[in-house]
């Protein structure tokens, strides 16, 4: 079998599954078995393919099939202009949550070294996309599972943003939450799944760990957390930024009302509402 026929039947396995994106998906397997760019696949296509290497991509492949997301199966994933391992455990970093970064950061972008809390920050994409976007900064990102804390403390390691640091927490508790008394910001991609839709989800994110996408009976459980006990400790005329799921954007606007003002409500590239963001009131 040459590396061609190797790629297409990885690829036909896919299309026989009902893979979305069968193509794609088959060309970053390939990648990440054989070592070889798009480019250099089809430029190598007739060369004969290893037949270890044939059979390790055919069984990745029917992992994929089976529903194993293809980011935990690579390992890694791009966020920003960085690639962060990833693996079962942890929230795969989504395109979308770059809105959340970009916009925090535009709001404390005058702050001469803000002190920020990313509350629930899994695989460490957020804050460490703000370390990325506002040299200076020093972010404490807030975990309480471990798996997901360990990818955290790897992707802080191999970007070197060592101004993140991990902490192992929980954010619905007080203690936790009066460790940090003046922030100039909290940003946040909380789990915001109602628990009633988890089983409808799509099979490749129902593999994600339940905790990182389970909201609570109206998916708001997070967002009066933080609301509660992390809005708080922001400084007068500092920023909140959270992602939110669709549908939510009003209910999460009056969760934030009573500690910030000029709350708006942000659209992705897609035109779904997805940030909440406003600005701590000074009275």
């Amino acid at each position: 079998m040459n590396i061609g026929q190797a790629y297409r039947a990885g690829r036909k396995i896919l299309e026989d599954a009902g893979v979305d994106s069968p193509a794609f998906d088959a060309g970053c397997l390939f990648k990440k078995v054989f070592g070889l760019s798009l480019q250099e696949r089809i430029i190598q296509s007739e060369n004969e393919a290893e037949m270890q290497k044939t059979k390790r991509f055919l069984a990745i492949a029917r992992e994929r099939a089976g529903g194993r997301p293809l980011q935990y199966i690579i390992g890694e994933w791009p966020f920003l202009d960085f690639t962060l391992e990833v693996g079962e455990g942890v929230l795969i970093p989504r395109e979308e949550t770059e809105l959340l970064v970009r916009t925090a950061a535009q709001m404390i972008k005058n702050v001469e070294k803000p002190v920020i809390v990313d509350l629930c920050s899994g695989s460490g994409a957020v804050a460490i996309g703000l370390a990325s976007l506002l040299p200076g900064a020093r972010i404490a990102a807030v975990e309480k599972y471990g798996e997901a804390l360990s990818y955290l403390r790897r992707n802080i390691e191999k970007t070197g943003f060592r101004a993140v640091r991990p902490v192992h927490a929980d954010i619905f508790s007080v203690e936790e939450a009066r460790r940090f008394p003046a922030l100039d910001a909290v940003v946040a991609n909380p789990p915001y799944v109602r628990s009633g839709e988890i089983a409808s989800l799509q099979r490749e994110v129902q593999r994600e760990p339940k905790q990182a996408l389970d909201g609570g009976e109206d998916g708001l459980a997070f967002y009066r957390a933080i609301a509660g006990l992390w809005l708080p400790h922001i400084k007068p005329g500092g920023a909140a930024a959270v992602e939110i799921g669709e549908g939510q954007a009003e209910g999460v606007k009056k969760i934030f009302y009573h500690f910030m003002e000029n709350v708006r409500i942000i659209r992705d590239f897609n035109g779904f509402e997805r940030v909440v963001c406003g600005i701590r009131r000074y009275t």
